[in-house]
């Protein structure tokens, strides 16, 4: 069994991800440079930190009773001869009265009063590591699921009516599924090695198909012998019928990985090459003891798989998770006010230096770690660079000498014309300046020129934004609206979303175990983001079905505390969609909107009139008596509508549809061919709105 402190010392270089030093991208870059700080860290100043707290106070009362102990057992044996003491350290009682017996025995009573050192360390130690493996999973801190009869976690709560809280609430999700970045590692004896991705299927919106797999491609293995270098490719697909069968349904990409460790190595003869890939890793201890060996290409082989195929999370304040929960951590867990009562006044002061040691040292590891996790949420938080922009332009909105001068090359260019063959049917046999100011609708895409002429293009507009009529980005969702954040804050009129249903067909990538918490994050760092796009009068309408439609309305309200929230239940498939013991018809939308104005369902505008009949002619529920306040007149002169009456009493009864008021003016009333009294569609109160 290793120490406490060497226990815990490991954990910390788990934590600081010493384990990652080969890893040369993105915060381990950054972690490299710092690894011989942070060693100083975890090899000499936390074992400083602990002794100064076992220097002082009771516990230095402790040490030095000690000490004194030792010093008289040392002067008994030297003046009164060995036999004074027995093997158990018992003083013979015929030394009981000297001067050396007397001080023997008080040194023994002071010590025996004492709490010894040894169990005090351990028990910092062992609470130390207690707390940090409590929350660290894969390379992220987690709100890890844990059973107890009493609660195990601090939740921030401020006495609101409803709290809503989930266990990544405070964090950035992450989404992978995209990464596909390079991966580069060293093996022991000093040869690279180098994953690269020659082939991503990847899914269409939310349209997810197949599960995909990195599949390793060993026959495609190149060493390079000048370099030391080894570069194996991967393909990111759906597995064949014939790899389906080989690794079933479960696990397929452990075993693709397990398979890929003996058929890599096995593509390349160079000695070196194979003593990279085969060399031993040995893994630090786990929380039973055992660390699982495994060559150094399978342990980068399954980090490569984890790294892209898993969601991971970045703390938004992890300082202050990690505070909160020491303090909550200290209470419960080290502080025991019952024992505390019963252990006496020595006792409860060592008890309390104990606390205060793990309070001191735990801080200042959180520090640490907070500005590796601080460094992270700014990589992420920093606006990224665009790659690429193109536009797509009609040839009517080109000038007229811009155009002229520009048809000769839109004649010659094979990609454009390929691209309105695919999707206008437009024959190569237009070809002619003739057909292409004929049609000036037609949509050149710059991505088909070169920067010339996409240069040319651009400069002949005086007002590009002005010109530009819609705006398609390309990215990480939350990147994407960080990079509209400030050109269109408070800009946009109405935000639609469709987001994963976090179905079993459309599932969201999580490792913690918490399908819901990290679904809820993904919503509400993108949700929450993009409000910053609206304005007092934007209209936020979200898709969703049953799965998450209950988390979906509470994160809504609390994101949209102010504004009127409505689910309306949208039948999508009328046949019913079978489930586990229900088939269900119908999918839901969130409506979120102003409380106070005009009424999204019923305000019609010039440019988007309602052609409903205005008398109700629907099957159902249609009569005067169905709704009262929906049976008036409308004033009509000279064909247009003039007016509303109030309301008629349930006694009225007009003569007819159209009753003549003597003035030239005609009051209309809901009553069908046959005479039945029906009803407006709209009621008295909503039709002048």
């Amino acid at each position: 069994m290793p120490a406490p402190a060497d226990k815990f010392q490991t954990l910390l270089r788990e934590l600081f991800q010493f384990d990652r030093a080969d890893l040369d991208f993105g915060v381990y870059r950054i972690m490299n440079h710092k690894r011989g700080a942070v060693e100083r860290f975890v090899s000499e100043k936390l074992p400083s930190a602990v002794s100064r707290e076992l220097e002082a106070g009771a516990l230095g009362d402790s040490k030095r009773a000690g000490e004194a102990l030792a010093d008289a057992e040392s002067a008994v044996r030297e003046n009164l001869g060995q036999s004074a003491l027995d093997a158990d350290g018992n003083l013979n009682p015929a030394y009981a009265d000297t001067p050396l017996g007397k001080a023997y025995l008080d040194a023994q009573a002071r010590a025996a009063a004492s709490i010894g050192l040894q169990s005090a360390e351990t028990q910092i130690y062992n609470h130390l590591y207690a707390f940090f493996r409590r929350y660290y999973q894969d390379g992220d801190f987690i709100s890890k699921r844990r059973y107890s009869r009493a609660a195990r976690y601090a939740i921030p709560y401020n006495g609101e009516e409803v709290y809503l809280h989930w266990a990544n609430s405070d964090q950035y999700y992450v989404k992978t599924a995209e990464r596909f970045r390079n991966y580069d590692w060293n093996a022991p004896n000093g040869v690279a090695v180098r994953f690269r991705i020659r082939d991503a299927d990847v899914e269409n919106g939310n349209v997810k198909g197949e599960k995909r797999f990195f599949v390793p491609i060993p026959g495609g293995a190149e060493w390079d012998a000048d370099a030391r270098a080894i570069t194996v490719p991967f393909e990111y697909r759906p597995l064949s019928a014939a790899e389906k069968r080989k690794y079933g349904k479960t696990n397929q990409q452990d075993k693709i990985i397990a398979a890929a460790t003996e058929s890599i190595p096995a593509a390349l003869g160079d000695a070196d090459a194979l003593a990279a890939l085969n060399a031993e890793y040995h893994p630090a201890p786990n929380g039973n003891g055992n660390g699982e060996t495994r060559t150094q290409l399978e342990r980068h082989l399954k980090r490569y798989a984890r790294r892209n195929e898993s969601d991971f999370f970045i703390h938004k304040d992890l300082a202050g998770f990690l505070s909160r929960e020491l303090d909550f951590y200290i209470k419960n867990e080290i502080l025991n006010l019952d024992d505390l009562t019963n252990a006496g006044e020595r006792a409860g002061a060592v008890w309390f230096q104990i606390m205060r040691a793990v309070k001191s040292v735990g801080g200042d590891i959180i520090q640490f770690l907070a500005q590796i996790e601080e460094f992270q949420k700014t990589l992420w938080e920093k606006r990224k660079f665009v790659t690429d922009v193109q536009y797509c332009v009609t040839l009517g909105a080109m000038g007229g000498d811009f155009l002229d001068g520009a048809i000769a090359e839109i004649i010659a260019n094979d990609a454009q014309w390929a691209e309105w063959r695919e999707t206008l049917g437009i024959d190569d046999a237009d070809r002619s300046a003739t057909f292409l100011k004929a049609n000036p609708t037609l949509v050149i895409d710059t991505a088909h020129y070169a920067a010339d002429f996409n240069d040319r293009l651009l400069a002949s507009f005086p007002d590009l934004d002005g010109m530009t009529d819609g705006v398609l980005i390309h990215g990480e969702n939350w990147q994407a609206l960080r990079l509209m954040e400030e050109k269109y804050r408070g800009a946009v009129k109405c935000v639609y979303i469709d987001p994963p249903y976090n179905t079993g067909d459309s599932e969201i990538l999580y490792k913690n175990g918490y399908k819901h918490s990290s679904w809820m994050s993904l919503m509400e760092n993108r949700i929450g983001l993009s409000s910053n796009l609206m304005n007092d009068s934007t209209v936020l309408t979200v898709a969703i079905d049953e799965n998450e439609q209950e988390h979906l309305g509470l994160l809504l309200g609390r994101l949209f505390p102010l504004h009127a929230k409505t689910c309306v239940s949208i039948v999508h498939n009328p046949g019913g969609v079978q489930g586990d013991n229900f088939s269900y018809s119908n999918e839901f939308a969130y409506f979120i909107y102003p409380p106070k104005g005009q009424s999204i369902g019923k305000h019609n505008r010039p440019d988007n009139p309602d052609v409903r009949p205005l008398r109700d002619v629907s099957t159902g529920q249609h009569l005067r008596t169905d709704a009262a306040n929906c049976f008036y007149p409308i004033y009509v002169r000279d064909g247009e509508i003039v007016g509303f009456g109030d309301v008629c009493d349930d006694d009225f009864h007009p003569s007819g549809v159209n009753v003549d008021c003597g003035d030239g003016t005609i009051a209309v009333y809901p009553i069908d061919t046959n005479g039945n009294e029906r009803k407006w569609v709209f009621s008295r109160q909503s039709v002048e709105t």
